[in-house]
């Protein structure tokens, strides 16, 4: 399967050179099949420097055995394990959410419109009291996102930390490369939801519609397909009415839009 990934990517990626193609451009299941198998080969490269001192591939086995979840990507587990490790990154991630929605609170004197402060206020009490934002809610706020002080260059070493948890990225990174990681991985997932836009969420399968709410925050593995649907209906609402100097929103959102969403507090 993974063979068969990388001559699909190959395929991809020759398309692209041949017809001067930005990744932005490709249609849905290209960008995203080409995210994926990036990821896949980054643990595949680490497993093949692993590899690399004579006799260490019999340590390589003894370690896939042991830490399968860290070193192999998803076509070498289990169905239960699929959801048993779904759920550990799940919950890795969901401890950065308190840590989140503490630093939101704490900007809102630094808020210098206080319609938008009130709005702030309200939409942080919702959040502490289980209440899931609707759309308008979230995109009230888009001003606050896009300059001081909650825009993507406005951010503290300590805030992109806890988002690089929220998005399952190394938080261990100096400030600059934090930053920079979150711009990238936050574009990437702002241009995956124009394409899927374009292509609709009723046209994706059961599969790719619980796979695309796991990616932007939302633990799917234990949730129904047409409530996942109705999710990234939101979602893609609120991502496609961004600009991209308000994509902090968007990082956001990860936690915003999902920490209260019914069957997702597992």
């Amino acid at each position: 399967m993974f063979w068969a990934d990388a001559k699909k990517a190959r395929r991809i990626k020759t398309n692209m050179w041949k017809h001067n193609i930005k990744f932005h451009q490709l249609p849905y299941r290209e960008m995203e099949h080409l995210r994926q198998f990036r990821r896949d080969v980054t643990k595949c490269l680490f497993l093949g420097i692993l590899s690399i001192p004579p006799f260490a591939n019999y340590l390589v086995f003894l370690l896939m055995y042991l830490f399968p979840r860290q070193l192999l990507i998803q076509h070498f587990w289990t169905a239960k394990q699929q959801i048993d490790f779904l759920d550990i990154y799940h919950a890795l991630r969901k401890q950065s959410h308190p840590e989140i929605l503490c630093y939101l609170e704490k900007v809102v004197p630094l808020i210098s419109d206080a319609g938008l402060q009130w709005h702030m206020t309200e939409l942080c009490a919702k959040m502490q009291h289980g209440t899931h934002p609707a759309v308008h809610d979230i995109l009230a706020l888009r001003e606050c996102f896009a300059n001081h002080p909650l825009g993507m260059d406005q951010l503290r070493a300590l805030q992109m930390k806890a988002l690089s948890r929220a998005m399952l990225l190394t938080p261990y990174l100096p400030s600059v490369l934090l930053r920079h990681r979150l711009k990238t991985h936050t574009t990437v997932i702002h241009q995956l939801d124009k394409a899927l836009a374009k292509l609709g969420v009723g046209q994706l399968t059961a599969q790719e519609v619980k796979s695309a709410c796991y990616l932007r925050g939302l633990n799917s593995t234990h949730i129904a397909e047409e409530r996942c649907r109705t999710w990234l209906g939101e979602w893609l609402q609120i991502s496609c009415s961004l600009k991209e100097t308000e994509l902090s929103l968007l990082l956001h959102n990860v936690v915003l839009l999902s920490i209260n969403y019914v069957g997702s507090r597992r």
